[in-house]
């Protein structure tokens, strides 16, 4: 079927390219996964200043390797050194051992991309080992869970996420979408009102409703929306580039610290 779909909260690589190839219709508003390695590493070393690293990772997860890949490929790019690696497997309860390792190695900070079951736990075991390095993670952390189980563990700590919800640039519409419907608006509804923004303004350059002509306008799209700049790459149909949501933990609360994009 040739009609064009963008894609919300899709952020797996696959759903735009396959094995090197576009997927002609396909296009997304969300960065992909791991981008947000990327964002990580940068901003742990340009930002705060970070020199030594370390990556507590899940071997069995798609997700986690490809954070996992991108923020030790930024960090090192960057100068910084990698000083410890270490691996579980989903359903794992006990992290000691890859973090006894990690102590040994004295990082200053500890990549975690994962989810926020797993964050909570090795956290929590992390300050039980005496490890005080700053944790990062990904937009797998966020998570009333997380503060429940780990407040303490975690507070201090950085999520990369696609946005954050006290972004003054995203007031406007949470208030009209709260007025309208009554309901809070969920990370899908930004990112959707985002992608009707980008339909909308393919269907005016392309001055038609047919599928090819949208499709092609797509290609070209440069826009900002609620959630920052889109600029779809024609050949991977991403929005290259885009701001990640830095936020931090500080006393049991999510608090945004800036938007922010690899350099």
């Amino acid at each position: 079927m040739k009609v064009p779909d963008i894609a919300t909260v899709a952020t797996n690589p696959k759903v735009t390219v396959v094995d090197g190839k576009v997927k002609p219709f396909n296009f997304r508003v969300c960065f992909i996964d791991p981008y947000q390695g990327a964002v990580a590493a940068g901003y742990a070393y340009d930002v705060l200043k970070f020199r030594k690293a370390a990556v507590l990772y899940d071997v069995a997860d798609d997700y986690s390797q490809g954070l996992t890949e991108f923020f030790i490929s930024t960090f090192t790019q960057k100068g910084g050194q990698i000083v410890a690696k270490e691996a579980f497997k989903f359903g794992d309860s006990d992290f000691r051992p890859q973090l006894s390792k990690i102590k040994a190695a004295n990082p200053e900070v500890i990549f975690m991309p994962y989810f926020f079951k797993e964050v909570a736990l090795s956290a929590n075991q992390a300050r039980e080992l005496g490890i005080k390095a700053t944790l990062m993670g990904g937009d797998g952390w966020p998570s009333e869970v997380l503060i429940e189980m780990a407040a303490d563990a975690v507070n201090g700590s950085y999520v990369v996420n696609h946005l954050d919800f006290d972004d003054p640039d995203v007031a406007d519409f949470k208030a009209r979408y709260t007025k309208k419907y009554g309901l809070a608006v969920e990370l899908n509804g930004f990112l959707a009102h985002d992608a009707f923004l980008v339909f909308v303004d393919a269907v005016k350059r392309a001055n038609s409703f047919n599928p090819v002509a949208i499709r092609d306008a797509i290609e070209t799209t440069k826009i900002k929306g609620i959630t920052g700049d889109i600029n779809i790459d024609k050949n991977t149909h991403n929005p290259e580039g885009k701001d990640a949501a830095i936020i931090k933990i500080v006393n049991g609360n999510y608090v945004f610290q800036q938007k922010y994009s690899p350099k």
